[in-house]
């Protein structure tokens, strides 16, 4: 049950949680009811930190925003540090991975100033902006400094040649233009009347000194925000690595220009193929897919992978724990993963892929529908790949295909589909190993589901639990110094000779 700021409705394991944090610094991460993590924050201590949230009598001073947030906290896990400053940079990090719903945008690049290049234009100039436009011009930065990158481009404009947002260039009668008036002409030295072909090659010299230059003053930044935080100016730090984490997203994403005559690599033709295949009206230049794994109903886990432009793209994986039942219902499971990573790009406003991809039949593409009509959101292209002759499933009415095996657009579907079956039996084979490791403590005498669930919650695996001394276990509750004890020494007794 979510928590409500102004009652005493909070559940009971979560009360235990708060009430049973450290001291210490640490970062905290607020879930909701389905596990997603919906707040990163930081904290010199993390029991009074969090505790705070949940203080009735602060209730009407807070913001909306953190209104809204603390009524959807069902869970939440903490990590300790050694310092605050440690905890500053490892707030930034998994604000980067997680991109929590309530968490200010790092990476909305609103506030500094980013350059854009519109390779749509026949002469592409380089402009300031603040805000990403579309999604076909190529963009630098963030900056922050503002009189640096004018500078910059000054110096870009006079070693490159190329135009800012004030030129005005001029066609010429033999098709060519004339880029600037003489008196700036003879003070770059650049022939001043080119081809568009000719020009552009100027734009990408300018782009990869540009994209350089991006990279050097990212470390640089990344210096500065260690420093700062190393010398508790966190305010300083902070804002520091909200420029380095936008920075780093756009240098992520950086692309080439289109060429007039693109080379045509083996991904892209087996993307156009796929494409035609289908029926898509253009070729699927991002792609998901999804599997499910469990062995025999017990470590259901799913994975979600992505690839772009043909190839895996890491950063964009996701695996899932089933939540919403226990047992084995491929089904249901499906529905259930589905609508997690959907839901969560509609909230976030973040673009659905081109074709969604599921490992299976009907049943599977039934269930995957299912989650996006409780969603009320159009899906994307949808098919299902049938592992027993390679068979492809549609979403509507149409009867199945089976293209030939060396056909590059199936070949490209087996790659997405086993990745996914590999990603997701990765995440069960280490649930697994985990559930065994764990197992251990069912051989110690005397400790019972509560004080087990107890250790586990404190200490968060038994790798922890067995690397902490006696007088760390005694923190737990139920457990004294006798107690404590006799469990250090099982967790650290010979193991029996194999011979």
């Amino acid at each position: 049950m979510p928590v409500s700021p102004s009652d005493n409705n909070t559940p009971l394991s979560l009360k235990e949680k708060v009430r049973r944090l450290p001291e210490k610094p640490g970062v905290y991460l607020m879930k909701d009811r389905l596990g997603r993590i919906i707040y990163v924050g930081k904290a010199k201590c993390l029991k009074r930190r969090v505790s705070s949230y949940f203080t009735p009598s602060r209730a009407l001073t807070r913001q909306p925003k953190i209104r809204a947030l603390i009524e959807l906290i069902a869970d939440l896990d903490t990590i300790e540090v050694k310092s605050e400053p440690e905890a500053l940079l490892l707030e930034g990090k998994l604000i980067k991975q997680y991109k929590p719903r309530y968490n200010t945008d790092f990476t909305d690049d609103k506030r500094f100033l980013l350059v854009r290049v519109d390779p749509a234009e026949e002469l592409p100039r380089f402009r300031l902006t603040r805000i990403k436009k579309d999604e076909r011009s190529r963009y630098f930065g963030p900056f922050a400094h503002s009189g640096l990158l004018r500078k910059t481009l000054a110096q870009m404009r006079r070693q490159f040649g190329i135009l800012l947002a004030d030129a005005t260039p001029q066609r010429q009668p033999d098709g060519t233009w004339q880029l600037y008036d003489d008196v700036r002409s003879e003070l770059y030295g650049f022939p001043n009347n080119v081809s568009a072909a000719d020009y552009r090659r100027r734009v990408d010299e300018a782009c990869a000194f540009l994209d350089g230059k991006s990279r050097e003053w990212l470390e640089t930044l990344r210096n500065e925000m260690k420093t700062a935080a190393q010398k508790q100016e966190f305010e300083k730090a902070a804002e520091l690595r909200d420029i380095v984490l936008a920075l780093e997203k756009t240098l992520e994403r950086t692309r080439k220009f289109e060429r007039d005559h693109p080379v045509v690599t083996p991904d892209a033709d087996a993307l156009r193929q796929i494409g035609e295949a289908l029926g898509l009206r253009t070729p699927p230049r991002t792609m998901e897919c999804f599997d499910i794994s469990h062995i025999s109903g017990t470590f259901v886990v799913a994975s979600m992978v992505h690839f772009a432009e043909g190839r895996p793209d890491k950063n964009e994986y996701r695996r899932f724990r089933i939540k919403s039942f226990v047992g084995n219902d491929d089904f249901r499971a499906m529905e259930e993963v589905v609508g997690r990573r959907y839901r969560r790009l509609r909230d976030e406003q973040r673009p659905m892929p081109d074709l969604i991809v599921i490992d299976g039949g009907r049943g599977q593409i039934a269930s995957a529908l299912k989650s996006f009509v409780a969603l009320e959101i159009d899906p994307p292209a949808l098919v299902g790949l049938a592992k027993e002759h390679e068979t492809i499933i549609f979403a509507d009415e149409r009867p199945p295909l089976n293209l030939p095996l060396t056909h590059p657009g199936l070949q490209l579907l087996q790659r997405l589909r086993d990745e996914a079956h590999r990603f997701a039996n990765t995440y069960n084979a280490d649930l697994r190993s985990k559930k065994i490791r764990e197992s251990i403590l069912d051989d110690f005498p005397g400790l019972g589901a509560v004080r087990r669930a107890a250790l586990l919650e404190h200490f968060g695996d038994i790798d922890r639990l067995r690397a902490a001394s006696a007088v760390e276990i005694t923190e737990v509750d139920g457990f004294g110094d006798v107690l404590a004890r006799e469990l250090y020494d099982f967790l650290h007794r010979p193991k029996p000779d194999a011979s």
